[in-house]
């Protein structure tokens, strides 16, 4: 067997499912990071805990990456990026920015999405409003133990609303995906909310509710039932302020009247925009994307995980928005096809 690696771009959940899966084989791998550390968003942007296992995504996603940095076949290079990326399958050569060169089989593109930014849903008050957050702000506020508190003046918040589909299923600002993840996580934050502050009410402003799969109970109708969240389905006009609370302006779609609701804390539900380094990758990579800015892969049932050029492989939120557990499966999937393809190349040269 060649000790060629497989390139592993990306050193989030499923970068780090593919790389450990990789290297549980015998084979070697080369994880590369732009970023200082591995991780990816649960560790970069301080997630809380996760869908669906309520694990703390330091422990969770931090002992994955103990797991890849211990193993003797998974070389780690963050803090660079791949410059340069030429030859075929079997036989690929990347530079990094660093200057290393890394000669590869194939390669894995795990390189993850952009949080949308609210500053982009200006009528919505973030960036206007200080106690105008957003979903990933409130997680780092529950993972550093802090507790739920006004930005402004650090008070806990009597009534909390959080508005769902903020930069998703958006044409007006051309966001036509649906981010997938975004109602079951906004109801377990609603429910972490209810569990550290029982005093604080809790508000999701939602158009439906797409808590998938087996997420519906666990999730949609505990945080009713159990931790009292309200939902209000509504179209909402904008978030202002009278002064002293924050004023959520909008209509009630199931009564079709007005309704003004004043709150303490307004929570953006944020979804996932396209990596915003994708253009670039494919440029480097010579892959294709797709019509909204992601990665864009072939028909799961002709070739798995592949790109537009053969050899390079994708899984992930690099493809569109996906789940922690699902990003994981396909890294581990990606892995197995990049050695397939390697040891049919070594298959082929025997011949």
């Amino acid at each position: 067997m060649r000790d060629t690696p497989i390139l592993i771009v990306g050193g989030g959940p499923a970068g780090l499912s593919a790389a450990y899966a990789v290297a549980a084989s015998g084979r070697k791998a080369v994880l590369v990071d732009k970023a200082d550390r591995l991780g990816g968003a649960p560790i970069l942007q301080g997630y809380a805990k996760l869908v669906p296992s309520h694990e703390w995504a330091k422990d969770a996603i931090g002992g994955m990456v103990d797991r890849v940095r211990q193993n003797p076949n998974v070389t780690v290079r963050t803090g660079t990026e791949v410059q340069s990326f030429a030859g075929n399958p079997g036989d690929f050569v990347a530079t990094l920015k660093d200057g290393t060169r890394v000669e590869a089989e194939a390669a894995i593109l795990a390189t993850g999405f952009t949080h949308f930014d609210s500053l982009n849903k200006p009528e919505w008050g973030f960036g206007t409003y200080p106690d105008v957050v957003t979903t990933v702000q409130v997680e780092q506020m529950i993972s550093s133990g802090q507790g739920i508190r006004c930005p402004s003046d650090g008070r806990v918040p009597d009534r909390v609303a959080i508005l769902l589909c903020v930069g998703s299923r958006d044409r007006q600002i051309g966001r036509e995906w649906c981010s997938k993840i975004c109602c079951t996580v906004s109801a377990n934050i609603a429910m972490e909310i209810r569990e550290l502050s029982p005093k604080t009410n809790v508000y999701i402003y939602y158009m439906d509710i797409r808590t998938f799969g087996l997420y519906e109970g666990e999730y949609y109708w505990k945080s009713q039932e159990e931790a009292r969240v309200k939902y209000i389905k509504a179209r909402i006009a904008e978030v202002t302020s009278d002064g002293k609370r924050l004023v959520v302006k909008g209509e009630d779609t199931l009564v079709k009247r007005p309704i003004t609701i004043p709150f303490d804390m307004v929570v953006h539900a944020i979804g996932m925009d396209p990596n915003v380094d994708n253009m670039t990758l494919s440029a480097v990579f010579g892959v294709g994307l797709n019509r909204y800015g992601y990665i864009d892969k072939a028909s799961t049932y002709a070739g798995l995980a592949q790109t537009t050029r053969p050899g390079v492989y994708v899984c992930g939120a690099a493809t569109g928005p996906e789940t922690i557990d699902d990003s994981i499966a396909q890294g581990q999937a990606a892995a197995v096809a990049a050695m397939t393809l390697a040891g049919v190349g070594l298959a082929q040269a025997a011949e």
